[in-house]
């Protein structure tokens, strides 16, 4: 967004607030628009309800606004797109056969889909770009994200001697039916880490109280800093797995979307920067802990397998916004020859 405004083009950003997301609109000073503060539950009619109550508030900020191009992630673009006759974008990077609900009530409205070359589409392909890369190298690329020693003292911290344990809400659509870490598993972890280093807890939901003590407090806007100098992530974030890999940190993800998911499939098989585990093997969770903390030089290792990851994919900001600028000739040049894209390195 920063380049497309530096570019001379207006950005307005609509937001729904969850976690740390509406801290940091304000902290790099976007101009953002909220919607849908209602407080959801997972029964159908109040999913219904708020889906609608969202399709309206957005109306209101595109009739408002007269945007060229409607772009992101959330499914009400899709529809205020179509009835308004405005291009939309879905930016994601899960395959349709996770997000099923979700696609088949969005995907039919949205203009076009940009996603990894490795994720599946389904039915949709016709509609999809497809680019070498990953969502979210698109702002922790070298190009754009450099790692920045002084947050160490600002965190009073030190380089390789900390690890990050991340926990996941697992309340969205998609989560139904997907197991985590349970209370015993995660002390497990501490036990095996607590010789190696200090443990920092980053969580979505609440923590118990013998959990407090470890809690991360740092400015959302530092997290990824914070990351690229730990040891390893461990937890059951897909998102953040995926982040800790564009960082060429290793992560062990618990969860029983391990097998499932195609971006973090190639991530783990083809670069070996990750590592999932179903829920129902907690052995081999702490199996594969203590293998990462006695492994030769981690932390080299793991730049040098990022840097193998690297040298395969593009500057994935850079085709964004040369394919957001360039619409809808992009379409038909990415249609027409999809390596246009290697030019972005």
């Amino acid at each position: 967004m920063r380049i497309l405004k530096n570019n001379n083009h207006d950005i307005v950003a609509v937001i729904r607030p969850k976690d740390v997301l509406e801290e940091l609109c304000k902290e790099s000073g976007l101009n953002y628009f909220k919607v849908n503060e209602r407080r959801e539950t997972k029964c159908i009619f109040s999913l219904g309800i708020s889906l609608l109550s969202r399709v309206v508030d957005v109306w209101k900020i595109v009739k408002k606004e007269k945007p060229d191009l409607l772009i992101g992630s959330d499914g009400v673009l899709s529809y205020v797109g179509f009835l308004k006759r405005i291009p939309s974008f879905e930016f994601f990077e899960d395959d349709v056969a996770v997000i099923k609900l979700y696609a088949s009530l969005f995907f039919p409205f949205y203009s076009k889909i940009v996603s990894p070359i490795v994720t599946d589409a389904g039915r949709w392909k016709s509609k999809q770009i497809r680019y070498a890369g990953y969502q979210k190298l698109a702002y922790l690329h070298p190009n754009y994200f450099v790692v920045d020693e002084e947050i160490l003292s600002k965190y009073d911290l030190k380089a390789n001697t900390y690890f990050i344990l991340r926990f996941s809400n697992l309340c969205a659509h998609h989560d139904v039916g997907i197991g985590g870490f349970t209370m015993d598993d995660i002390l497990k972890v501490i036990e095996i880490l607590k010789p190696h280093g200090k443990i920092y807890i980053t969580s979505e939901k609440k923590l118990d109280e013998r959990l407090e003590p470890y809690r991360l407090k740092i400015s959302p806007s530092d997290l990824h800093q914070v990351l690229a100098f730990s040891t390893m992530l461990i937890g059951d974030s897909q998102s953040m797995s995926v982040e800790s890999a564009m960082l060429g940190r290793p992560s062990v993800r618990f969860s029983d979307f391990a097998g499932k998911i195609s971006v973090l499939e190639e991530l783990e098989h083809k670069y070996g920067l990750t590592y999932g585990i179903k829920t129902k093997n907690p052995e081999l969770l702490f199996n594969k802990i203590e293998e990462l903390l006695v492994m030769p030089d981690l932390r080299e290792e793991f730049q040098r397998r990022r840097q193998t990851m690297l040298a395969d994919k593009i500057d994935v900001t850079a085709f964004f916004v040369w394919f957001i600028e360039n619409y809808p000739e992009s379409t038909r040049i990415m249609k027409e020859n999809p390596d246009y894209q290697y030019r972005f390195k």
